[in-house]
């Protein structure tokens, strides 16, 4: 397995834990497209995001992999895995684990202990979230946010790495119960799953109804992902690169100075700190990936529509008019100069 060095005090430091993990990532690639075809850039936005220590919300119609890419993504990078089947009548103790009589085999005494759920997993694919209550989605929310497990009254930490993979069906409506925005600004990424292509349709069904080996190799652990997750904390950001952040944030704004006059009357909310944040660390791993220790301001734009999406609410008018979130965004990219005095591109 790669091993990232512990120490990354200089420049030389950081630059080959950078080329290290630009190769061990086009590794890992690799391995994960031995079992899902395609979906190259599914696959680099789930890697961006456990990398830069985030959770995500899939979207897509069923039958399109999500299942598969997690299952290949544990396999690929040592983690525990557990699935969590959303459904009406999942309760938060279903997630989260709960307290139970048992008995002491060396006392041989009857006392509570903690059974873990299925939470306890460095890896966790919560399926078809949107179809249980709130109430359960919360336990998983919480636990998302924090880190840790409360359960008669003694708080449990989850495991490192611990990533959440969050699935839902935009399609089935009915019997849903449609995710809060407060909650959904809890998922640093929010990606949509495309239709195969035609090429891509005909490779998996020569893989699986063939005699092709899909199981992808390990080719990273928890100890090098841990690593890579701190080595994107020591990358720089440039004074004009956070100030175009910056101003890309407050331009979502209605009503504020950098707000497009093409989309004035399109956004109802738009994004909180919280969304400058995971677009600062998107973007660093961005160009870590790409072997680069500096973020640039075109590795922001190519990460802002998977992590602004669903954290903008739009207004009647653009619901009425069909104008989904990522038009509002490509709206505010192409309005929003790279820097201040500078045309907009």
């Amino acid at each position: 397995m790669p091993r990232l060095e512990s120490d990354l005090v200089d420049v030389e430091s950081i630059r080959r834990g950078c080329d290290l993990v630009r190769r061990t990532f086009q590794v890992v690639r690799g391995e994960i497209g031995r079992a899902v075809v395609g979906q190259r850039r599914v696959v680099d936005e789930t890697l961006v995001a456990l990398f830069a220590g985030g959770h995500v919300l899939l979207e897509g119609v069923p039958g399109l992999g999500k299942t598969l890419l997690v299952r290949s993504l544990s396999e690929a990078l040592q983690l525990d895995f557990s699935r969590i089947q959303f459904t009406p009548d999942l309760m938060p103790a279903d997630i989260t684990g709960t307290n139970i009589v048992a008995r002491d085999e060396g006392t041989g005494r009857r006392a509570f202990c903690f059974r873990p759920g299925p939470i306890f997993s460095q890896l966790v694919l919560a399926d078809e979230i949107n179809r249980a209550t709130p109430k359960s989605q919360a336990a998983l929310l919480e636990a998302m946010q924090e880190g840790t497990v409360t359960c008669g009254g003694e708080t449990r930490p989850l495991p490192s790495p611990f990533f959440v993979m969050a699935t839902q069906n935009p399609i089935e409506q009915e019997g849903t119960y449609s995710l809060p925005e407060a909650q959904l600004d809890r998922f640093l990424l929010k990606i949509t799953v495309p239709y195969a292509t035609r090429r891509e349709v005909g490779e998996i069904l020569e893989r699986t109804t063939g005699s092709h080996d899909a199981t992808p190799r390990p080719a990273m652990d928890a100890a090098f992902i841990g690593a890579a997750q701190r080595l994107v904390r020591r990358l720089v950001v440039a004074p004009h690169v956070q100030d175009y952040v910056v101003r890309l944030v407050l331009a979502t704004h209605p009503g504020g100075a950098y707000h497009p006059e093409s989309i004035r009357d399109m956004v109802a909310v738009g994004v909180s700190p919280r969304g400058a944040q995971a677009l600062v660390t998107a973007a660093k791993v961005v160009a870590l990936m790409d072997g680069r220790y500096g973020v640039s301001i075109d590795d922001v734009r190519s990460i802002a529509h998977v992590t602004l999406r669903h954290r903008i609410i739009r207004s009647f008018e653009a619901e009425s008019d069909g104008i989904d979130t990522d038009e509002l965004i490509t709206a505010i990219i192409e309005s929003l100069p790279r820097t201040h005095g500078e045309d907009a591109k």
